[in-house]
């Protein structure tokens, strides 16, 4: 969230930040000048009323000294009271009017984040790796899958719906091996510290982090309760340090979880219907850092580096991305996309996104630090990325490493984690299983 006093000193700025997100200030700030001289009046009329008791208070002390009445100038005081007291509560609820609308709006962009409305206008900043070449056609992970025996939507469908899947195999080991090498890069040579939270969380975990109250569409509910899947280990990891003071010597703070994530997908219908690539349910390794201010920028770019690491052991090309002010999340000032390359798809997909929060989120969820030799509490800085979707990088792997026979090849870096199998081949058919 943004803080109410920049606002009020900046509206200007504001708006112009909201323009630049292909966003309407009056549908987001509609009122809220008209709400601030509500409560700039309120106070002052409040503060003089005040000035005014006070003296009527005293002439009611001079009198009752003087044994004269002071009835009619206690009448006038109780009066005057109770004016203020409705004052003070119009003011109240007038920044309580603010905040709310506060909680809709976004975060404030970092100057180096190009202007656009889409993703069209996202800059590339950096390329690694060479797209593999094929003496045959690439296929999609969805054909390579099922031919392999390892992915079964049709089975996930039957049981769940659609955008959810069923892994065997080598395929499950597979998915299971990429969360463990990516949770012990990032533990033993990155520095973060494993972190196992819970998968439901409830609304004032979701309004820290920026989900509620605009994207409650994108998001599973338990009915009747306040518990929530979370979208997202950002979520709950983010939250570990709500309503808390940090010491100035524990920041930076790393962490790491790997976890299951649920989306309702709300506005995606009809978008990536083959395939894996938008799901329901899917598994992610996720980076978060708590720091301070002055040093985000240069953990921003450490956190995304440490991303790219992965991609990079793996052998996937891809190409890291500057997002446009209209493509830029709503809690986010600046976010770095990671695009792994699909050749059975010839396109590149996000496989990670990398962003800086500065104190967006750490003002919602009341998140600080003490500042040595300092009285007052400062808000950190809040990170995070993916390091990576474990599903999207699954799906990478096939498409990158497949052979002409359909076999796929297995990545150098995570043979030890599949017991030394290096190749992906057809196995025994589920049927064939059951009829034994």
């Amino acid at each position: 969230m943004l803080d109410l006093n920049f606002v009020r000193a900046n509206l200007g700025l504001v708006e112009e930040m909201l323009r630049a997100r292909g966003q309407a200030p009056e549908m987001l700030l509609g009122g809220f000048r008209d709400l601030d001289q509500r409560r700039r009046d309120s106070i002052t009329k409040a503060e003089t009323l005040k000035a005014e008791r006070n003296k009527l208070s005293e002439e009611v002390a001079r009198r009752k000294r003087a044994g004269e009445d002071a009835a009619e100038v206690q009448n006038r005081t109780r009066d005057l009271k109770d004016t203020m007291e409705a004052l003070e509560r119009s003011a109240a609820e007038a920044e309580e009017s603010m905040r709310s609308l506060l909680a809709r709006v976004p975060n404030m962009l970092q100057p180096g984040v190009p202007p656009g409305r889409d993703e069209q206008s996202n800059v590339e900043v950096a390329r690694w790796g060479s797209q593999p070449q094929f003496s045959f056609s690439a296929k999609p992970h969805w054909e390579l899958g099922a031919r392999l025996g390892i992915l079964d939507l049709e089975r996930a469908a039957k049981i769940s719906g659609a955008r959810f899947a069923v892994y065997w195999d080598l395929g499950a080991r597979m998915e299971r091996a990429l969360a463990s090498f990516m949770l012990d890069l990032h533990v033993k040579e990155h520095g973060y510290r494993e972190v196992l939270p819970p998968y439901l969380v409830n609304s004032a975990s979701l309004f820290g982090t920026g989900q509620l109250p605009k994207f409650a569409g994108d998001l599973f509910k338990c009915e009747d309760t306040d518990h929530w899947l979370i979208p997202t280990a950002e979520v709950p990891v983010t939250n570990l340090f709500r309503d808390e003071v940090l010491d100035e010597a524990e920041l930076p703070i790393s962490l790491t979880a790997y976890t299951p994530c649920f989306r309702s997908e709300a506005g995606a219908y009809g978008k990536d219907v083959r395939g894996i690539i938008r799901q329901h349910q899917f598994q992610k390794v996720e980076l978060v850092k708590f720091v301070r201010p002055e040093e985000s920028a240069a953990e921003h770019e450490r956190l995304t580096s440490h991303a790219e690491e992965v991609l990079r052991r793996l052998e996937l090309p891809y190409r890291k991305m500057l997002l446009c002010a209209g493509d830029t999340g709503a809690s986010s000032a600046k976010t770095y996309d990671l695009e792994v390359w699909l050749p059975g798809q010839g396109l590149y997909r996000e496989i990670s996104s990398c962003s800086n929060f500065e104190t967006y989120q750490a003002r919602r969820a009341n998140i600080r630090y003490r500042v040595k030799g300092k009285a007052k509490l400062e808000f950190v800085h809040t990170l995070n990325g993916s390091g990576l979707a474990v599903g999207r990088t699954w799906l990478a792997i096939l498409e990158n490493y497949q052979e002409e026979d359909g076999t796929v090849r297995i990545p150098e870096v995570l043979i030890p984690y599949m017991g030394g199998e290096r190749t992906i081949r057809r196995r025994n058919s589920v049927k064939a299983i059951a009829s034994t």
